[in-house]
C-alpha cells in the first residue's frame, strides 16, 4: 500500500464520566468513530468530539451500537431486523445533525462490539445495518471487519464497503477477533504493535495468535480510545508507518 487510513473509536464518554483522551487521540487519526449514545456518549460529547474532528479535518463516522449503555454495547442484543435498522438511522441522524451544527458531517458508518462482531455472520442484522445507511444516505460507507456477510450485503445494495485491521486486537486463524474473554484478545506493547501495523500496509499480512500468517485486505488500522496508553500507542503507529513511506488519508 502506498497509504492507509488510521481510525479511533472516541467520544464514548458520559456525562460525568470520561473515557480516553479525545483530542490527543484527534491529533493522530484521520477518521474518528464516534459514539451515538447507544453504547456511549451523549449529545454533548458528540458536539465536542464532532465540533474537534471537523476543526483538524478529521472524518467522522457514526459508531452505532446496539442500545446497551450498561455494557458498552458488548452485549449481543436480539432486536428485530426492523428495530435494528431504526435504532441505527436514529444514531447515524443524531450525529450527523450535530456534526453539521460544528462543520463537519457524517461521511461512513462503523458498528461497534457485538454489533460489529454479530454482523461478520448474522444475515438479518447485517441487513438491518445496511438498510438503514441506505435509508439515510447510500453515498455513506460502511467500515466493517473483512470477511462480513455486512460487507457482501452492502456492495449488493450499491454502498461502499471498506475493511479494517484492528493494531491493538489479537487475531484468530480465521480472521476473526479473539475474544475480549479470552488471553491474546489485547495487545499492550506499543513497538510490537507499530511493527504489525507497518507489516500490515506494506504486505498485507498480520500473525495470529497461534503463529499462522493472515492475509487481511484493509484501507484502515483501528486504534481503539479506550485501551490503556491509546495516545501513545497511536502516536508510535503513526510515525512507524510514516517512516515507512506510508500516507495517511481518510478512506471516506
Amino acid at each position: 500500500m502506498t497509504s492507509i487510513d488510521l481510525n479511533s473509536d472516541i467520544g464514548e464518554a458520559f456525562g460525568a464520566w470520561s473515557m480516553g483522551d479525545d483530542e490527543a487521540i484527534l491529533d493522530t487519526v484521520t477518521s474518528a468513530n464516534i459514539a451515538c449514545g447507544f453504547h456511549a456518549g451523549d449529545p454533548s460529547h458528540m458536539a465536542r468530539t464532532a465540533r474537534g474532528a471537523a476543526e483538524r479535518g478529521v472524518a467522522i463516522g457514526a459508531h452505532v451500537a446496539y442500545r446497551d449503555l450498561a455494557g458498552f454495547g458488548r452485549r449481543f442484543v436480539d432486536a428485530t431486523p426492523a428495530e435494528l435498522a431504526d435504532d441505527v438511522l436514529y444514531q447515524i441522524g443524531a450525529l450527523d445533525t450535530i456534526a453539521r451544527a460544528h462543520g463537519g458531517k457524517v461521511t461512513y458508518v462503523k458498528p461497534h462490539g457485538a454489533l460489529y462482531n454479530a454482523i461478520v455472520h448474522h444475515e438479518g442484522h447485517a441487513r438491518a445495518v445496511v438498510d438503514a445507511v441506505k435509508a439515510f444516505d447510500s453515498n455513506l460507507t460502511l467500515l466493517l471487519l473483512p470477511g462480513s456477510v455486512a460487507l457482501d450485503l452492502a456492495t449488493a445494495e450499491g454502498i461502499r464497503g471498506v475493511s479494517e485491521a484492528f493494531a491493538d486486537r489479537g487475531y484468530q486463524p480465521d480472521g476473526t477477533l479473539v475474544s475480549r474473554r479470552d488471553e491474546g484478545a489485547v495487545l499492550h506493547d506499543a513497538d510490537v504493535i507499530a511493527e504489525r501495523m507497518v507489516r500490515l500496509a506494506t504486505t498485507g499480512e498480520l500473525e495470529a495468535v497461534d503463529g499462522s500468517s493472515l492475509h487481511i485486505e484493509a484501507a484502515s488500522i483501528c486504534l481503539h480510545g479506550d485501551t490503556d496508553g491509546a495516545v501513545a500507542l497511536a502516536r508510535s503507529v503513526r510515525s512507524a508507518l510514516e517512516d515507512a513511506g506510508i500516507d495517511l488519508r481518510s478512506f471516506a
